[in-house]
C-alpha cells in the first residue's frame, strides 16, 4: 500500500519524461515561433499604446473641419419663400396635409419646382413635432447641416487667387443676423474669408443664412476652438491683425492709406455692439482702429462696422 501511494501535490510525469501544465513546459512550447512579446506601446489595448496615441494626435495642431451638429429647420411661408429666394441650401420641403394654397405657397412651389426639390406632405401633428412646435403655416424647409471650413483654408484661398489675405473674424457676435450681413459683405467686397469662434458665438443658422442672402454657399466660415490662439497664428503666418474699437488708437482712414496696412495681408477683428473685442483678442491685436463718425453715436453693430471697413479696405486695393 505504502508503494503505491503517491504525495500529494507531486507533479504526474508523463511517459517521455517530461512535466505536463503546470510545470511550464508546455506553455513555453506552445509560445515557440510567435516571436518576442510586442512592446507595450505596440499593444493597441494597453495604456502606453493609447497614451503615445494622444501624444501623436496632439502634434498635429491643424484645426479640423467641422459640421454643425445638427440639420436645422425654418418655418412659416415668408421665411421659407426668402430662403429659397435667396438660394439658400435646402434639403427638403415639408408641407402640412390641408394646408391653403394662398399665393406664398405657390410661389414657394414655383421656386421649389425651379431648383428641381421635392415637396413632402406630412400631417400637422407631424410638422408640428419636426419644427418644435413653431408658427408654421403648413410649410417648413430642413437645411442641411453646415459644414465649416479649416481656420487656414481662408489663407490658402488667398494663396490660390494670388491675392492678399483678407479675412474678417468675429469675436463675441451672437446674434446670427449680424454673422449673415458680416458673411454677406465680406462676400461683397473680396474677403476670402470669415472666421467665428466654435462655442458663444453665432453660428451657420437658418437666420444667418437668409441674411447672407446665399452668400454663405460662395465664401467660406471657418470655426476655431480659440480666437486668440488662431489670430496668432495667421500673425506667425505673416498677416496683420487689426481689431475695431471706438478707441482705436489708428483710424480706418490711416489705415487704408496708400502703402498702408490695407495693403498686405490683413486680419480684421469685430466685436460685438455692446461688449466690443475681448481682452485677450484686443490685447493680440498688432493694432487698434477707429472708424471716425459724425455726432454722439458711439459704436456700429458688427454687421455695419465690418462693412464699413471692408468696403474702405477693397476700395484701398484697387488704387
Amino acid at each position: 500500500m505504502a508503494g503505491n501511494s503517491k504525495r500529494k501535490g507531486a507533479i504526474k510525469k508523463t511517459g517521455k519524461g517530461n512535466p505536463t501544465a503546470g510545470s511550464g513546459g508546455r506553455v513555453r512550447r506552445g509560445l515557440e515561433g510567435r516571436g518576442p512579446t510586442p512592446k507595450a506601446k505596440d499593444r493597441p489595448y494597453h495604456q502606453a499604446h493609447k497614451a503615445a496615441k494622444r501624444a501623436e494626435k496632439a502634434k498635429d495642431t491643424r484645426p479640423k473641419r467641422r459640421t454643425s451638429s445638427d440639420a436645422e429647420w425654418a418655418a412659416g411661408r415668408n421665411s421659407v419663400v426668402e430662403l429659397l429666394q435667396a438660394g439658400v441650401p435646402v434639403s427638403a420641403i415639408y408641407v402640412a396635409e390641408g394646408a391653403e394654397r394662398d399665393g406664398r405657397m405657390r410661389e414657394a412651389f414655383k421656386l421649389a419646382a425651379e431648383r428641381g426639390l421635392t415637396l413632402l406632405e406630412v400631417t400637422r401633428n407631424e410638422m408640428d413635432r419636426m419644427t418644435n412646435g413653431a408658427v408654421h403655416q403648413g410649410l417648413a424647409v430642413r437645411l442641411p447641416s453646415y459644414d465649416y471650413a479649416h481656420a487656414d483654408d481662408l489663407l490658402e484661398r488667398a494663396a490660390e487667387l494670388k491675392e492678399p489675405a483678407l479675412v474678417i473674424a468675429l469675436d463675441q457676435v451672437t446674434d446670427p443676423r449680424n454673422l449673415g450681413a458680416v458673411i454677406r459683405s465680406a462676400a461683397g467686397f473680396g474677403a476670402h474669408g470669415v472666421l467665428i469662434p466654435e462655442r458663444r458665438a453665432a453660428g451657420m443658422t437658418a437666420s444667418a443664412w437668409k441674411t447672407s442672402a446665399g452668400a454663405a454657399a460662395r465664401i467660406p466660415v471657418a470655426q476655431t476652438v480659440n480666437l486668440t490662439r488662431q489670430l496668432k497664428a495667421y500673425q506667425d503666418a505673416g498677416c496683420m491683425v487689426v481689431g475695431l474699437a471706438a478707441d482705436g488708437d489708428l483710424s480706418l482712414p490711416e489705415l487704408v492709406a496708400p502703402g498702408g496696412l490695407a495693403e498686405g495681408p490683413l486680419v480684421v477683428v469685430v466685436g460685438s455692439e455692446g461688449k466690443g473685442l475681448g481682452r485677450l483678442v484686443a490685447e493680440t491685436c498688432d493694432q487698434i482702429v477707429s472708424i471716425p463718425m459724425a455726432g454722439q453715436l458711439e459704436s456700429l453693430n458688427a454687421g455695419v462696422a465690418a462693412s464699413v471697413a471692408l468696403y474702405s479696405i477693397s476700395q484701398a486695393r484697387l488704387t
